[in-house]
């Protein structure tokens, strides 16, 4: 009888990393955003997450697949169980912060008349919306805030700026449809 003889030689051994492990960080941070800011579009949440464009696209189609968030006519993205209600004045505001995106340590809705903080450069920012012919109530809110932070007032219309005189403006804007920003300053002063 003749044997034989089989050597096995050992296999490298690769840890597969799940899809849990690969996406788990980004799927968290897109579910927060989508869960922080309701009703951003797909632009929006590209935006927040640069160079990372088509892991987003993937992850949002994920997302809803498994009944997280769902995507309204309009193309805005709301947490599953929640009112297809946005803030029209939020989601201006998150294209201002996408302006600063790069530089962004942390973001976060605000209260009024406060929309969205965030942390930039070792610095506070407070993005104010000021409605048209709320000017006087914006001044009166704010006017003894010492929160130490810059503020950019985010108006409907740039005539509005001078109307608005409170601490602490680092500039003004305008967002517009396409979410276009414009910057200004008053000039003299603030």
């Amino acid at each position: 009888m003749r044997l034989e003889y089989a050597y096995i030689t050992p296999l490298e051994v690769i840890p597969m990393r799940t899809r849990a492990e690969i996406y788990g960080n980004e799927a968290a941070a897109l579910l927060r955003i989508v869960t922080m800011y309701p009703g951003l579009n797909m632009q929006q949440l590209l935006c927040f997450h640069p160079g990372k464009e088509e892991i987003i696209k993937t992850l949002l189609s994920h997302l809803q697949k498994q009944g997280r968030i769902f995507q309204t006519d309009t193309g805005g993205y709301f947490p599953s169980g929640w009112a297809a209600k946005s803030d029209s004045s939020l989601i201006r505001a998150a294209w201002v912060l996408l302006d600063f995106i790069g530089q962004v340590e942390y973001h976060a809705p605000g209260d009024f008349p406060v929309k969205l903080i965030f942390f930039a450069n070792g610095e506070l920012y407070e993005i104010v919306y000021a409605a048209s012919g709320q000017e006087a109530l914006i001044n009166h809110a704010l006017r003894d805030d010492r929160s130490g932070g810059r503020r950019i007032i985010l108006v409907d219309n740039p005539e509005d700026i001078r109307r608005i005189d409170c601490p602490g403006i680092s500039g003004f804007c305008t967002v517009d449809a396409a979410g276009q920003v414009h910057y200004f300053k008053k000039t003299g002063g603030t």
